[in-house]
This record gives C-alpha cells, structure tokens and sequence, in this order.
C-alpha cells in the first residue's frame, strides 16, 4: 500500500514538472530558416555565410539546392506543426529566390505559411500569387538579372522591393554575399523567431489600502481629502 502511494506521488511530481517545462521549452523554439542556393548549386556561397551567421546566434538554419523547394516545403511544414506552428523563413538567391516564392505558395497551401521570405536577385518568379508572408526582396533592375516582385491573385500578404541600383560595387553573383545585407537579414529573422517576453505584472502600490480598485485606463483617480485637486 505504501508503495503504491509513494508511486503515485513520484507520478504526481513527474507530470507537474513536465507541465512546468513544456512552455518553457515552447518558448524557446525560434524555428528554422531554409536557404537556396541558386545555378549548379555553387554560386550562392554567401547562402552558406549567412547560415553560419544565423547558426552562431542561436537560430536554426540550413543550406539547399533549389530544386528541393517542394520536397523542402512538405518537411518544413511537418517540423513546424511538430513544434507548436514555429515560425518559417526562407532565404534564396537567383534561381533559388524564385524556388524560395514557390516554396511559399506551396507552405500557404498546406497550411503553414512562411513568416518571412528574402530573395536576393530573382530571375524568373517575379510574382507570388497564393501566398502569405512578409516578402522582402533585395534586386537590382540594371545587372541583367534581377526582378521585382509583384502580388498576383490570392496574395495575402506584404511585399518590400529594395532595389539597390545605387551600389557599385554589387552585383547579381555577389549580392548575395553582402556583409551589410546579411545584417539586415539577421534583424530580420531575429524579429520573427525571437520569443516575444511576457509582459510583466504591474506593480502593487504598498500605500493603497487593501480592496481599493485600480484606476481604469484614461480615468482619473479621485483627489485624496486634503490634497491639491
């Protein structure tokens, strides 16, 4: 009989704490970022760089050929569902920023949409239709490459087009290996994995007698006997 209880308890205990951890280790998923590298898989290696940036910061991500985008959308929404809808970021370069739209559409579809998309110079897709998600698109319209992106039918989401004509010393094989774009990047995807903190309790005024109720927003409390009114 004793056993039994101190088994009981032990059980108790055990699913308190797994209940205690659980939104704490929610709380920490920051999701995953997924870049394409674009032509033959070799001329995107800035895809690489800004993995590893985004690896040292804590958030998780990876490097992709761009063919792999439907294969890609299909895992990416099951990880996601896995781990409490985490948030989605694809990053692709030339061939891979048009698999990255592609991508998007796809995960709308099945219903995870990506939370942010980055293309760097697409080539081809320069509409996203079905989709959802905040799209920035980093191109230039005088390097015989790069594309602006417009919404076509179904397009539920935000798009920025930034194109970056003025700077020289950028071009369609390098833009995506700019230090300075990597860091808007990063800001970026920080503003979208991050866990938001909760908002702090408000504190207790120790002079307010106990049962007195708070001040509702946008009134005035009532001036005290004897003080200026």
């Amino acid at each position: 009989m004793k056993s039994g209880l101190r088994f009981a308890k032990a059980l108790l205990a055990a699913l308190v704490l797994l209940c205690a951890a659980y939104p704490a280790a929610a709380q920490q998923n920051r999701g995953h970022v997924y870049l394409l590298r674009g032509l033959a898989n070799v001329f995107s290696l800035g895809m690489d760089d800004l993995a590893n940036k985004l690896n040292a910061r804590g958030i998780p991500a990876s490097v992709h050929e761009y063919g792999q985008w439907a294969s890609l959308a299909d895992a990416a929404a099951a990880e996601s569902r896995a781990h409490g809808n985490a948030p989605i970021v694809i990053v692709g370069h030339s061939l891979g920023a048009d698999a990255a739209v592609e991508m998007a559409e796809r995960l709308t579809a099945l219903g995870t949409p990506a939370k942010l998309i980055v293309t760097f110079d697409p080539v081809g897709v320069t509409q996203v239709s079905a989709a959802s998600g905040y799209f920035v698109n980093y191109y230039q319209s005088n390097n015989g490459y790069g594309k602006r992106l417009t919404a076509g039918a179904g397009f539920r989401g935000n798009i920025v087009n930034r194109n970056l004509n003025a700077i020289g010393n950028i071009d369609h094989f390098n833009i995506e290996k700019s230090p300075r774009l990597h860091e808007e990047v990063i800001t970026q995807v920080r503003s979208v994995t991050t866990p938001k903190p909760k908002p702090k309790p408000k504190p207790v005024d120790p002079a307010a007698p106990a049962g007195t109720p708070a001040t509702a927003p946008g009134t005035q409390a009532a001036a005290k006997p004897g003080a200026p009114g």
